[in-house]
């Protein structure tokens, strides 16, 4: 799974603290191309967060981002807005994803109709992205009539459909078992196989011993990038 040895992305100076007591300190934390990463730790110790404030979703006080940009050309910048180059190219997926209230077909689409994508554009990929998460069926579905492995196919779905390089999965399958956790986890394999940075916040098993995975541990406020 592990593709070219240029870092997709380099974050330094990534920190949390909460009152007197620092969550974690992260010196320097280079993310590796078309890489399937489990991000393992106890609660509490930050992962959410970590992986929040490299969306942008999170305060990223004093980090900075480095990459390499059009023409191989090397862009650096504050996280903090996340730069608009790199909006494009991070996609987040929260534990409980939220569905907006309208089919399952035009929630893949949202991003793409934000883009400003031509329709047929638009169609061809939703098209596609319904296949690949085994949800053409539920295509005119309300959302709250979904199952929760169904919910997080969607969600998976509106999130590939945008073709980010690096995507940040908080728990994939907390909530799932049988068959939806065993789908789940077939599609987050193939979303790696296919040259995309995967971080995933993990406790399960299955996905930690994907073959290939690398995996990164929270604690104690440090972050162990060649945990065994």
């Amino acid at each position: 799974m592990n593709g070219s040895t240029t870092p997709l992305l380099t974050l330094r100076g990534l920190s949390r603290s909460i009152g007197a007591r620092r969550l974690f300190e992260v010196g320097e934390l280079v993310f590796p191309r078309a890489t399937a990463i489990v991000l393992t730790g106890q609660n509490g110790a930050g992962k959410t967060t970590l992986l929040r404030m490299v969306a942008g979703l999170e305060p990223a006080p004093g980090a900075t981002v480095h990459w390499t940009g059009e023409n191989a050309a090397a862009r650096s910048a504050p996280l903090d807005p996340l730069p608009r180059e790199l909006r494009e190219r991070i996609a987040y997926l929260h534990q409980h994803p939220y569905l907006f209230r309208t089919s399952v077909r035009e929630n893949i689409a949202y991003g793409l109709h934000a883009r400003g994508l031509p329709q047929q554009e638009i169609t061809r990929r939703v098209d596609e992205a319904l296949a690949w998460a085994g949800v053409a069926h539920l295509q005119d579905t309300a959302p709250e009539r979904l199952s929760g492995g169904e919910v997080q196919r969607v969600a998976l779905a509106r999130a590939k459909v945008l073709e980010p390089e690096l995507m940040l999965l908080d728990e994939p399958t907390s909530s799932l078992d049988g068959q939806a956790r065993e789908q789940v986890i077939a599609l987050v394999r193939e979303l790696a196989a296919e040259g995309r940075t995967v971080v995933m916040i993990c406790h399960d098993r299955d996905l930690i011993n994907l073959p290939g995975v690398v995996r990164w541990k929270l604690g104690d406020g440090i972050l162990d990038t060649h945990h065994r």
